[in-house]
């Protein structure tokens, strides 16, 4: 054929599907799952109390976002403080020079009746017996036996609760 451009079909049906594979590769890509940026909450304070005639194992955790997970003998809730409590809780830790404290008071006499308490707050822990506690760690155990005398089983929503001074 003269003048007519002859194209071979041997050429024509590989460019053809190297065609459509580099279109449908466009089309072909993942999907990108959200990540969360959010950081889950991180404890601010454990604390745990034990020991007694009654023998008592309680604990308490309070996370940076105001939710404590109390645990009262068998019964177990949350709760949520407010911001003005979580402030007052701060500034009880400070005043108490907990960072300054040791870290065992026991008591000098061991009794079967004596509660132990441990405290963890700003990567340190201090345990204390009934006997032994020192002064300035009295406040702070006082406020933390507050909340946990406080706290009632809830099923459905975090009540809040407050501390004052």
């Amino acid at each position: 054929m003269v003048g007519v451009m002859c194209i071979n079909v041997r050429f024509i049906v590989p460019l053809f599907l190297i065609a459509l594979v580099l279109a449908g590769a466009g089309c072909l890509g993942t999907k990108t799952i959200p990540v969360n940026q959010t950081a889950p909450p991180a404890i601010l304070i454990d604390y745990h109390r034990s020991g007694g005639i009654n023998g008592a194992n309680d604990r308490l955790v309070i996370f940076t976002n105001g939710v404590a997970a109390v645990s009262v003998g068998s019964s177990n809730t949350e709760l949520r403080l407010n911001d003005s409590a979580l402030a007052l809780l701060s500034v009880l830790f400070n005043e108490s020079d907990f960072s300054q404290l040791q870290a065992n008071y026991p008591a000098p006499y061991q009794s079967p009746g004596l509660m132990t308490y441990t405290i963890s707050y700003g990567g340190k822990t201090v345990t204390a017996q009934d006997t032994d506690i020192p002064p300035s760690l009295e406040t702070l155990i006082d406020k933390l036996n507050t909340l946990l005398a406080g706290a009632s089983p809830q099923k459905s929503s975090y009540p809040t609760f407050s501390l004052t001074s």
